[in-house]
């Protein structure tokens, strides 16, 4: 049958496109389909890492542009979270930010949360796996990776002021986040090869040739089928038909942190009272899908300054982008070659905490409502975010319909603990702005005075935070009986099925999760691999 394969692969995100090549790689005689519903090209906008600014801040046929349910901490505002449609999943519209997170991070995930398997060690060999860091290889990094991980080609000096003003203001010079130490200021590195984005579908799918991979793209999963409870493939609909594409050993699916739970639920896996609220026969009554949601909720500190290298609306500018499509297109520099969030860095909110929890961003522009909110001035930003949130939220379904959007609620500072961490980021990042290095950049707020304090400052967070696209934790692994996943990432309660993408996370790592999710697609393909050594099931 031509829609049978060994493995189905559901989501082109990166776990998605990391586990579909690494399947299709270690055995020529294994048939594997992965399934997008997005488009298979990443497209022309996509590709230059401005086009950013055009990509997430509406829907397009690219980005799902989700919005959540009224956030009662943030003034009942919707919050807007932008989530990449199409092969490359995320990595097609995000900020290209290359972190893994802290080596802390994968103790606590085996040690505290019994995912065995998951230690610095075993995630550290999968980064390394699938990098290739244009710095070469060493401790912490590899080369001849499917993923390209580079510098940026044009820094912005608005950018690299913040860097000095941060080591005047005590913190260390760091330069490499992802080596021994994440504490401190300097340049992130970029998910981007000759100054042009490098998503996780051109290394692993379109940079792979693999004959045993079918790609299958502009598809619609509605739901995994199932035989008692065993998965044994997807309905899809495509161009109007509907069929079933059948996994004769396993349904991995790979939809991201909130299609993931969406999907399990529909198919009948979740929490059972929600399933049949909505008419949906239970196959496995599993509380905990679409629980435990965490995402790091950020504070954009704002300056107007009409400085010539900062982004902005003005017609000099935007003649200035227009001039720079030629050394662009001839060498990969200029503007255009700009993630946004250039430079940053990792501090502790208070002297007794024990290791960076507060993450920084200069972006070069001004980053008002994820850019939705337009200025006809220039400026930049600062985002600031709590790393290791404590408040947790819920995906549930709006319908038993797989094109629905899912109800996505983070509960956003529900934890006060969030809040206060947020505050001391803020005033962490004044001192910044108040260096020598950055008196030449001084600029004015775009809100309020600029330097709020106590409860002025909370109210600006309450009336402008919002996520910086980080979500995870909505089928979680874990040891315990109560976890959505065994640690080798199957789904309690069926057969044949696993989950490999960010929604896995026990806990939410302390960074952007772009490099995480492949690693994580990396990992799980090892454990596929092994449980299935003996060859796939049988047709």
């Amino acid at each position: 049958m031509a829609d049978a394969y060994d493995f189905v692969v559901v989501g082109g995100g990166p776990a998605g496109c990391a586990m579909a090549a690494r399947l299709a790689e270690s055995r020529p005689e294994w048939r594997v389909a992965i399934i997008e519903a997005g488009p298979a090209k990443s497209g022309a906008v996509s590709d230059v890492p401005l086009g950013i600014s055009i990509h997430v801040p509406r829907k397009s046929a690219r980005n799902y542009a989700y919005e959540t349910v009224p956030q009662a901490e943030l003034n009942g505002r919707r919050g807007f979270v932008p989530r990449g449609r199409g092969m490359g999943g995320s990595s097609l519209i995000n900020g290209m930010v290359y972190i893994r997170g802290q080596a802390e991070d994968y103790v606590s995930w085996e040690r505290d949360a019994g995912c065995t398997g998951w230690g610095w060690d075993d995630v550290l060999r999968c980064f390394k796996r699938s990098e290739n860091n244009e710095r070469g290889a060493d401790d912490y990094h590899g080369v001849g990776g499917p993923l390209n991980v580079a510098d940026l080609r044009t820094p912005n000096p608005v950018a690299a002021a913040f860097i000095e003003a941060g080591v005047q203001a005590g913190l260390p010079r760091n330069p490499d986040f992802n080596a021994s130490t994440q504490e401190g200021v300097g340049w992130y590195q970029v998910s981007q090869k000759g100054g042009s984005r490098f998503g996780a579908a051109k290394g692993y799918i379109a940079g792979a040739s693999l004959p045993n991979l079918a790609v299958i793209a502009d598809t619609q999963v509605l739901r995994v089928v199932f035989e008692g409870r065993r998965a044994v493939g997807v309905r899809v609909r495509a161009s109007g038909a509907e069929r079933v594409i059948s996994a004769r050993a396993e349904v991995i699916v790979a939809c991201g942190t909130f299609g993931s739970p969406q999907l399990l639920m529909v198919s009948g896996v979740g929490p059972a009272a929600h399933l049949r609220e909505h008419g949906i026969a239970v196959v496995a009554d599993s509380p905990d899908v679409g629980g435990n949601l965490q995402d790091h909720v950020n504070y954009s500190l704002m300056r107007r300054l009409q400085h010539e290298t900062l982004m902005g609306l003005d017609v000099a500018n935007v003649l200035r982008a227009v001039r720079s499509w030629g050394p662009y297109k001839r060498a990969g520099v200029g503007m255009l070659t700009s993630n946004v969030a250039e430079s940053g860095g990792f501090v502790r909110s208070r002297p007794d905490v024990a290791r960076p929890d507060v993450q920084l961003h200069l972006a070069i522009g001004l980053v008002d409502d994820h850019g939705r909110t337009r200025h006809p001035f220039r400026g930049y930003s600062v985002e600031i975010c709590p790393l290791r949130p404590k408040s947790r939220g819920t995906v549930r379904l709006a319908s038993a319909d797989m094109t629905t959007p899912p109800l996505i609620d983070p509960r956003f500072l529900s934890a006060r603990e969030d809040l206060d961490t947020l505050m001391d980021g803020v005033r962490i990042t004044y001192d910044i702005l108040r260096q020598k290095a950055m008196a030449p950049f001084a600029g004015a707020a775009v809100y309020g005075d600029g330097w709020q304090q106590g409860a002025a400052l909370e109210a600006e967070i309450r009336a402008h935070a919002d996520t910086i696209y980080h979500p995870v934790g909505t089928c979680r692994m874990g040891g315990d009986a109560g976890a959505v996943l065994d640690p080798q990432l199957r789904v309690r309660g069926t057969e044949g099925l696993r989950v490999v993408d960010a929604s896995i996370m026990p806990t939410l790592v302390s960074g952007n999760t772009a490099a995480p999710a492949a690693m994580i697609g990396e990992r799980a393909a090892e454990f596929v691999r092994s449980s299935n050594s003996a060859g796939a099931r049988a047709a």
